[in-house]
């Protein structure tokens, strides 16, 4: 089934799989389209979300989204362990899908997904979406501009301290969660590095669990490699305290530094380091985004414009596999 025929004027009608917190800040920014249906296995939890849209339904039977030919897009906000279970069954019924990241525990199970949607002729988007906060989007401007010269290295820092009973949340269980926080917050800054740096070839790592009584990791350390000895060194933890997001790009000619995400995280900052001929104290240029969170709504406007133009999303399950690969040799290290 394909849907790129749909008119400007006709809004294209949406599932949300998963109604938790993710869902709910999906629904909140998918106008122009239409919240058709909202699925999850707690029947309560779906209907507090589609209460507050007109002619919503509520559903656990994810056949009741599948099988409505109002629905063009399914987003997939689940817990780890259905991401990909899912995702294969919206894209066997011909509709779009955008799938959170990690959008699946293995990347084994991203590659039956990756085939049937070429197959069906549909567009499947991972929800990178750090890629579309402000900051994030005049770095990359300004990198592809060339204004930093060749890139030599990166460095990023991401994480959070948890709150009481972490350790007993669906995230602690591997049969759910498929791995601790180098999979949770681990692929936003492998996917940010790609974005940056390309593929890695060289990947060395360890994750281990220093505080929280959990099975799984509670931090991540990572030095990947590119074949052109570009490094990024990265470190992901659930046990920051203050939340931090902090990512550093480096050029010959320039440097890049990210800060914050707004809210818990901060003032969402990006400066802009020019080496001058003469070295010495870079000429500095600094913006601030005080604003809240537009990332969410900024990327699925971009997937409403993959759909239309028949295009393919910039952030898609390759990108999301090759994630994944980078987390499961570490994984193997540690």
């Amino acid at each position: 089934m394909n849907n790129f025929k749909k008119c400007a004027n006709d809004s294209l009608g949406v599932a949300i799989v998963g109604c938790g917190l993710i869902g709910r800040k999906r629904a909140k920014v998918l106008s122009p389209a239409r919240l058709i249906a909202c699925v999850d296995v707690d029947l309560k939890q779906a209907q507090a979300l589609a209460q507050s849209y007109p002619g919503c339904v509520a559903a656990t039977d994810l056949q009741v989204a599948l099988t409505d030919p109002e629905v063009q897009i399914v987003i997939v906000s689940t817990t780890h362990q259905a991401l990909a279970e899912v995702c294969f069954a919206a894209v066997n019924a011909g509709k779009h899908v955008l799938v959170e990241k990690p959008a699946a525990r293995r990347a084994v199970e991203l590659e039956p997904i990756m085939a049937l949607a070429k197959q069906k002729g549909v567009h499947v988007r991972v929800g990178f979406n750090h890629r579309y906060h402000p900051s994030l989007i005049q770095a990359r401007k300004l990198f592809e501009t060339g204004e930093l010269g060749d890139l030599m290295f990166l460095r990023g820092r991401y994480g959070h301290g948890g709150r009481v009973g972490y350790d007993k949340e669906w995230r602690s269980i591997p049969e759910l969660s498929g791995g601790g926080e180098l999979l949770d917050q681990g692929v936003h800054l492998i996917d940010l590095a790609r974005w940056f740096l390309g593929d890695f070839d060289d990947v060395t790592g360890f994750a281990h669990t220093y505080f929280w009584d959990m099975p799984v990791d509670d931090n991540g350390f990572m030095l990947l490699k590119t074949p052109m000895q570009q490094v990024a060194f990265l470190h992901v933890s659930w046990t920051e305290w203050k939340n931090l997001f902090s990512l550093e790009i480096y050029g010959r000619d320039g440097k890049l530094h990210i800060e914050g995400l707004g809210g818990s995280y901060g003032v969402e900052r990006l400066a802009y380091y020019r080496m001058l001929p003469q070295m010495g104290p870079p000429e500095t240029t600094i913006w601030e985004y005080p604003m809240g969170d537009r990332s969410w709504e900024v990327e699925f406007e971009e997937f409403l414009e993959d759909i239309r133009l028949n295009r393919k999303p910039a952030a898609g399950l390759e990108d999301a596999k090759a994630a994944l690969e980078i987390v499961e040799k570490i994984y193997e290290q540690s």
